[in-house]
């Protein structure tokens, strides 16, 4: 069965990838990226964490885990933005509505 949650962050993984290399290479930001590099790749790392769970309660420690890491993560490209390093434009078409879809994401219901 398909795993939404986890084929979701990990696509967002990848776009952040994309976008810390771009930050990297075109903007000469090493600093801010490096921290949205961290959190946002940490998210589907801690989904696919939780599928090999060795209990509940450790599934739903790496779920909180990864909810936390959307947080930190929708900070940092706020950041990016309010410091000229991403565009409106660039925030809101690639990135911030999948952070939020990924936020409303009922993270309990994988543990179920």
């Amino acid at each position: 069965m398909e795993n939404v949650i986890e084929n979701k962050s990990f696509g967002f993984a990848v776009r952040i990838v994309k976008l810390y290399k771009y930050l990297c290479d075109k903007k000469k930001e090493y600093v801010l990226s490096k921290q949205l590099l961290r959190s946002g790749t940490s998210i589907g790392a801690n989904v696919a964490e939780a599928q090999q769970e060795q209990s509940k309660a450790d599934c739903i420690s790496k779920i909180s885990i990864a909810l936390k890491e959307t947080t930190e993560t929708k900070y940092w490209l706020k950041l990016l933005n309010a410091t000229d390093f991403l565009s409106d434009n660039e925030i809101k078409k690639r990135y911030w509505q999948i952070v939020l879809k990924l936020r409303k994401f009922n993270f309990h219901t994988e543990v179920e």
